[in-house]
């Protein structure tokens, strides 16, 4: 995860997973290493990795 939040929310990590795949899918550069073809395969790896440049912005309370 990164540096600002640990754990994201079901809908967070929707979002974040379904981003990341319209990137790769548009030809992003991929930021590990992978087996994967598929766009939502790849920025599942990638979340899982730490890696995904994304930060979620939540109300305060």
């Amino acid at each position: 995860m990164s540096q600002y939040q640990t754990q994201y929310n079901r809908y967070e990590k929707a979002r974040i997973l379904g981003a990341r795949a319209l990137q790769v899918s548009y030809g992003a550069p991929v930021l590990v290493e992978t087996e994967q073809s598929e766009p939502i395969l790849v920025a599942a790896e990638e979340y899982d990795a730490g890696v995904l440049p994304f930060t979620v912005q939540q109300e305060q309370e």
